[in-house]
């Protein structure tokens, strides 16, 4: 044929070899044939026995996946179905796997995930305790159990038990103003005090930070403000003085050291991080210095290794001791001796533990003879925190202390970096430079680590963070620390002043690297909130890169670029509505936002524009493009997909007839409001009044999508949320008319 077709549609050439070779690429046992020539299985077989002494290290990841399973399925019949389903792969595998290390380690996987999800059920209901349903203003009796100093607050923080009392629960905290804390206030003095408590706050908007969530773990029912004074029943027994030492400690170290230099050394020394003025705090997250003022695992490895150091060294010196002992254990125990005491002065948070028992876990090794700063360590004192607090793992401490210690681990067990960074016979000035070169490649390496957390739990991450790290990690491990710690041990004999002097001066240079890192162009980048589904495969992809040591550990990129990609194609919101109908907020393309409520304080501004990922100050949506505003109400016209839409918020309390309301319902398509609206008012999309966000809580709608997501989307109905139902307003019927 002219056309060159054969009648069969394959193309005639004579021979009809160019019609058989291209049938053959579509034969149909043909990848049937190319796996069995492949054996993929076999392939594994290989090379998960190359890799078995690696497989360990997944056992705590395993863990991790059934407790973030159980923290997003968020439904009692998903949890058992989870549960079951592990189990039944368990099974599956053990009946298909006939003892192969591919069959051993899919079981150990799904047998572990199935326990992470069953410890955080169980954890859930050990700490599950009574939750205030309403605020309430009363006067009641309690025993102080903490005391938390919040300085640049100007309050002090007070965690009460409040015993019998049926009217209020078991455990609630309320801020004291500073005027009113008496030094009397001390752990296990019992007082009488009137406060205003409220419900432990849930998240304003979808993704925020969720305050209920964290309370019900550590078993608040309760947050509030004392007012009037407060009145001491009991004063603290001795016994219990420790906590009043941490904070004469703190305050010695403010008196030696004022202003901010003596805020940072007092949070090196305590952990007490009330007197750090937001100014700084913010210097120093936006700098990527802010993991310097948790006291974790930096800051206890330089309490042992100075400690271990300096009683060998010091023993050494003597040959009696040297020849008759074996120094590193001796030096081994003192340093554990002092771990445990730094954490217990610094209040023994679950960063500072696990930062504790890591350390141990090193010298116990130490002590063995065996290597101590491996994977199998970090390992272990992952699965030490999970076991004992599973919540933890969805917390950011948690993942961005031990994101950076596998990082660094597993860069430096890379054969190349290995021999890269390795102590050699070489000139002073190489020697440096290969130092300083090991600095910023391990900053550089921790940054990329840690960008994704901050990213998704603050909403910010720090661009130079690799490049200030160089200068801050050694003075704050090398001089500040050994300063502090010399100048504290001069003041016994009255001869640190000088030690304090220079001591002021280390942290003042390290407040002013974080300022001026914070301040240059493009210091900070900002993204709105991100999708769970992409954070977790950046992150199931970095474990996957850092754990294994075979060439197949570079797959894990493609998930993380998946990820990547997820997370910078993610569209900001157009709106943002918080919970309680209140604040609402408009984005554009050019990153600017502008809020209903201009007077809604510092920390619902904040929630906006984190979640928003605006990196600057809001704006009254008065003087936003298309609005008309008057003391009751705002009409916005706002451009989303190929139309306009119109955005009525109310923001006043008083009265509007329902027929006019009923009138500018009919003309908008989303209404906002804090009251709860009448049935007349209905607009062409979403009506946001108190009954529907009581129900949802908080809402981001994109426009050009049309996609609304909520706050109840994002946290489920767990054990601590306390979002209503549509039954729950049929049982409550209002003893007088809705509010207009």
């Amino acid at each position: 044929m002219r056309d060159g077709l054969s009648p069969n549609g394959t193309m005639g050439t004579g021979s009809g070899s160019i019609g058989l070779a291209l049938s053959m690429l579509f034969h149909p046992r043909q990848l049937l044939e190319w796996l069995r020539r492949k054996r993929p299985l076999e392939t594994l077989e290989s090379l998960l026995e190359k890799e078995r002494d690696q497989l360990p290290l997944w056992l705590p990841v395993a863990l991790g996946c059934g407790i973030a399973a159980w923290f997003n399925l968020a439904s009692p019949a998903l949890w058992l179905a989870f549960v079951c389903l592990c189990i039944s792969l368990c099974l599956f595998v053990l009946m298909r796997g006939q003892g192969s290390r591919t069959g051993s380690a899919l079981v150990r996987f799904f047998l572990f995930a199935a326990l992470g999800c069953g410890l955080i059920w169980l954890r859930s209901f050990q700490v599950a305790a009574p939750v205030l349903d309403r605020p309430l203003v009363t006067r009641f009796n309690a025993e102080i159990e903490r005391v938390e100093p919040v300085l640049a607050r100007d309050m002090v923080r007070l965690v009460l038990a409040t015993g019998e009392d049926s009217q209020l629960p078991p455990r609630v905290r309320v801020n004291v103003p500073l005027e009113r804390a008496k030094p009397e206030l001390q752990q296990g003095a019992v007082i009488e005090l009137r406060a205003r408590l409220m419900p432990p706050a849930m998240p304003a908007l979808p993704g925020a930070y969720d305050f209920s969530e964290r309370a019900w773990f550590l078993g608040l029912g309760a947050t509030g403000q004392a007012l009037g004074d407060i009145r001491i029943l009991r004063p603290a027994d001795p016994l219990f003085a420790f906590s009043a030492y941490r904070q004469r400690l703190s305050a010695h170290v403010q008196e030696q050291m004022p202003g901010a230099a003596g805020a940072i050394g007092a949070t090196l020394a305590t952990g007490d991080r009330g007197a750090i003025s937001e100014a700084d705090a913010e210097a120093m997250r936006r700098s990527g210095l802010a993991h310097l003022l948790s006291i974790s695992g930096l800051h206890v490895t330089a309490v042992v290794g100075a400690i271990y150091l300096l009683v060998l060294k010091t023993l050494a010196l003597s040959p009696p001791l040297a020849l008759r002992f074996r120094l590193p254990i001796v030096a081994a125990a003192c340093a554990a001796l002092a771990a445990v005491g730094y954490t217990l002065m610094t209040g023994a948070q679950v960063p500072t533990i696990r930062a504790c028992v890591a350390a141990l876990l090193v010298l116990v090794a130490l002590m063995m003879g065996r290597s101590a700063i491996t994977l199998r360590m970090v390992a272990a004192g992952a699965m030490f925190a999970l076991i004992f607090w599973p919540e933890s793992l969805v917390g950011p401490s948690f993942q961005l202390s031990f994101a950076a210690v596998t990082a660094i681990i597993a860069l430096h067990e890379h054969p190349r970096v290995k021999a890269l960074v390795m102590l050699r016979e070489e000139h002073f000035i190489r020697r440096a430079g290969r130092f300083i070169f090991s600095l910023f490649l391990t900053g550089l390496v921790v940054e990329i680590a840690l960008m994704p957390i901050a990213l998704y739990h603050f909403h910010k991450a720090g661009l130079y963070g690799a490049l200030a790290n160089i200068i801050a990690i050694p003075l704050t491990t090398f001089v500040i620390m050994p300063l502090e710690a010399l100048a504290l041990w001069l003041d016994g004999v009255g001869l640190g002043a000088p030690v304090w002097w220079l001591c002021g001066k280390a942290l003042g240079s390290l407040i002013a690297l974080a300022h001026f890192v914070s301040s240059r162009p493009g210091a900070v980048t900002m993204l709105p909130s991100m999708p769970v589904a992409a954070f977790a495969m950046v992150l199931l992809g970095g474990l996957w890169i850092c754990l294994w040591r075979e060439g197949w550990r570079y797959l894990g990129l493609l998930p993380v670029l998946t990820g990547a990609l997820m997370i910078t194609a993610n569209r900001a919101p157009d709106i943002y509505i918080t919970g309680d109908g209140r604040h609402v907020g408009i984005r554009n393309d050019r990153g600017e936002l502008a809020m209903l409520r201009t007077g809604g304080g510092d920390f619902i501004r904040d929630i906006m524009l984190e979640n928003a990922g605006v990196d600057g100050e809001s704006q009254a949506l008065e003087s936003w493009p298309d609005a008309r505003c008057n003391d009751d109400s705002c009409l916005v016209s706002l451009a989303g997909g190929d139309r306009k839409w119109v955005l009525l918020a109310t923001r006043s309390s008083r009265y509007i007839s329902a027929l006019a309301l009923s009138a500018a319902c009919r003309r908008a398509d989303i209404v906002v409001s804090d009251r709860r609206l009448p049935a007349s008012c209905q607009p062409s999309w979403i009506k946001a009044d108190r009954s529907l966000l009581s129900r949802v809580g908080g809402m981001t709608i994109d426009l050009e999508k049309q996609k609304v997501s909520t706050a109840l989307e994002w946290t489920g109905r767990h054990q601590w949320t306390r979002y209503r139902t549509v039954r729950d307003d049929a049982r409550s019927q209002p003893a007088r008319p809705p509010d207009q």
